[in-house]
C-alpha cells in the first residue's frame, strides 16, 4: 500500500507540473493591449456577481472535465493556460501587479489547494487511459475515482471559501479590469 501511495503522489505531482507549465505558458504570452483588454472585459464579465459558491462552481466544473479518460490532461493543460493568460491580462493594467511572477498567484493556500485537485484530477484522467487500455475489470478503479472526486469537491470546496476569505480581506474584486 505504501508503494502504491507514493507511486499516486508522484502521478499527482506530474499532473500538478503540467497544469503549472501551462499556467506558466500562458502567462508568459505578449499580448496587444486591446487582446488584453479584451480578455480582462471576458473575465470581469465571468467574475460578475461571484461568491465562494461561484468559485467553487466553477473551479469543480473544470476539475470534472480533468477527470474525463485521456481529455482531463488536455483540458487540464488549456485551463492552466487560459488562466496564465487571464493573470497576463490583468498584471498588464494594473501597476501593483507590476514586476510580480505570476506563479505567485498559485502558491496562494488556495492556490496551492487548486493546482493539487487539477493535478489529483488530470493524474486520474491519464490512469483511466492506462487501465482501460490493460482491460482492467472497472470495479479495481471505480472505487479510487470516486473518492478522488469527493476528495477534489471537498478541497475545492475549501479553497473556494478561502479564496473568497482573501478576496474580501484585500477589499472585494474592485480592480478595474475591463480598461
Amino acid at each position: 500500500m505504501r508503494f502504491e501511495i507514493r507511486r499516486r503522489a508522484l502521478y499527482v505531482a506530474i499532473g500538478a507540473a503540467v497544469f503549472f507549465a501551462a499556467y506558466s505558458a500562458g502567462a508568459a504570452v505578449q499580448m496587444t493591449p486591446e487582446e488584453a483588454s479584451q480578455v480582462r472585459e471576458e473575465f470581469s464579465d465571468q467574475i460578475a456577481d461571484i461568491d465562494e459558491y461561484g468559485i467553487f462552481l466553477n473551479n469543480i466544473r473544470i476539475a470534472l472535465g480533468m477527470f474525463v479518460p485521456g481529455l482531463g490532461v488536455g483540458i487540464g493543460a488549456f485551463s492552466g493556460y487560459a488562466t496564465g493568460n487571464v493573470f497576463s491580462a490583468i498584471a498588464e493594467n494594473e501597476p501593483a501587479l507590476a514586476g510580480v511572477p505570476p506563479q505567485v498567484i498559485l502558491l496562494t493556500p488556495f492556490g496551492i489547494m487548486e493546482v493539487f485537485t487539477y493535478g489529483l484530477a488530470m493524474s486520474r484522467s491519464g490512469l483511466l487511459v492506462y487501465q482501460f487500455a490493460k482491460k482492467k475489470n472497472w470495479r479495481e478503479y471505480a472505487l479510487p475515482t470516486l473518492i478522488e472526486l469527493g476528495i477534489a469537491a471537498v478541497v475545492l470546496f475549501a479553497g473556494a471559501v478561502v479564496e473568497w476569505w482573501m478576496i474580501q480581506e484585500l477589499g472585494g474584486l474592485n480592480l478595474d479590469l475591463a480598461s
